[in-house]
């Protein structure tokens, strides 16, 4: 019983201990509210001043916390991006070389074949077309009574003399040799005829008996009054 009691004696003390503790437990939270509400009151009255200190302190909001990442799903399937047709190269036309110019070349004038001059024993057929003489270049052509070009080589009959246009005394002369001119051109146009060399050739011209069927064209012309033989006096002419 003793025992009992002094168990009971003991155990007081503690109760208050106990008790004190509690009460010193409820006075911190309103310790500690009534610090927050100071601080409080001081920060409102010193809010112009805290507030730049507050403003450097404070972290910057980086984009990653501002904008969140899209979440990429695992099993989403990869977008397919269009790709663009290759543009096919158009071949730029290359500049064609232009053609050189025409070289202009000098016109070359014919050279009239000269034949060479026949001899004695050689005789020679005319069968050509004749005219009468002019300006230009003799080749086939009737100068006068007793001249003419065959193939551009200068003929006279060698057999014959008769009266020349430009050298006439008189009327009677120039009429003559106009008629003797043109029976001349009658009788070469009229048929082939043969020629023999009688005699060399000479500035004047390459001396020939011209004929035809064993007839010399000059024999003619003293027939029928147009010509003379050479050496005669030709005064008659002008009577």
């Amino acid at each position: 019983m003793a025992k009992t009691a002094t168990r009971g004696r003991r155990k007081a003390p503690a109760r208050g201990k106990s008790k004190a503790r509690s009460s010193g437990g409820g006075l911190l939270p309103w310790a500690v509210i009534g610090i927050a509400a100071i601080g409080g009151i001081v920060a409102h009255d010193h809010w112009k001043t805290i507030q730049p200190m507050l403003a450097r302190q404070s972290p910057p909001i980086t984009r990653d916390t501002a904008e969140p990442r899209p979440v990429v799903r695992k099993d989403a399937p990869p977008k397919q991006v269009a790709l663009a047709a290759p543009t096919p190269k158009v071949p730029v036309p290359q500049p064609q070389p232009l053609p050189p110019a025409a070289i202009p070349t000098p016109m070359i004038q014919p050279i009239k074949a000269v034949p060479p001059p026949a001899s004695a024993a050689v005789s020679q057929t005319g069968t050509v077309a004749f005219g009468y003489c002019g300006q230009g270049a003799h080749i086939n052509c009737v100068g006068d009574g007793g001249v003419f070009w065959y193939k551009g080589e200068k003929i006279v009959i060698a057999d014959m003399a008769s009266p020349v246009v430009d050298q006439a005394r008189c009327d009677g002369e120039r009429r003559v040799a106009f008629a003797a001119k043109s029976r001349l051109l009658a009788l070469l146009n009229a048929g082939p005829f043969a020629m023999n060399a009688a005699g060399k050739a000479e500035p004047s011209g390459a001396p020939r008996v011209v004929s035809r069927d064993g007839r010399s064209f000059g024999a003619q012309l003293i027939n029928e009054g147009l010509a003379r033989k050479p050496g005669a006096a030709g005064s008659a002419w002008c009577a």
